[in-house]
């Protein structure tokens, strides 16, 4: 995937309210994506197996919306809610439970 597509993927998102907040990067994709801040702004870029970026948006009182969306290959998103006021470490938990789901997900089958 190239850095236009990304940007546009980047630029549906915030059209509709969401927040880039972190992104996954291969080793191969961060190569081509250059100067990571460059196309990601101040969102936190992690190493990773996947490809994708994590958006969130208040999507109902008390409650935070993450969306992780792949960016590279067929277009896949999963969606968890996260209640205000919960542990940073549950947050993260949850965070890394939906990028397990994705990353099994994304895998060829055997």
């Amino acid at each position: 995937m190239d850095q236009a597509a990304i940007k546009q993927i980047i630029e549906q998102y915030e059209k509709h309210g969401w927040k880039l907040r972190r992104v996954l990067l291969s080793d191969s994709l961060r190569a081509g994506c250059g100067e990571p801040s460059d196309l990601f702004g101040d969102a936190d870029v992690t190493a990773s197996q996947l490809d994708a970026a994590w958006f969130s948006r208040s999507s109902k009182p008390d409650v935070t919306a993450w969306e992780l969306r792949r960016l590279t290959g067929t277009p896949y998103a999963i969606v968890t809610g996260i209640r205000e006021g919960v542990q940073s470490d549950e947050v993260e938990a949850t965070l890394r439970e939906t990028e397990a789901k994705m990353l099994g997900a994304s895998l060829p089958a055997k």
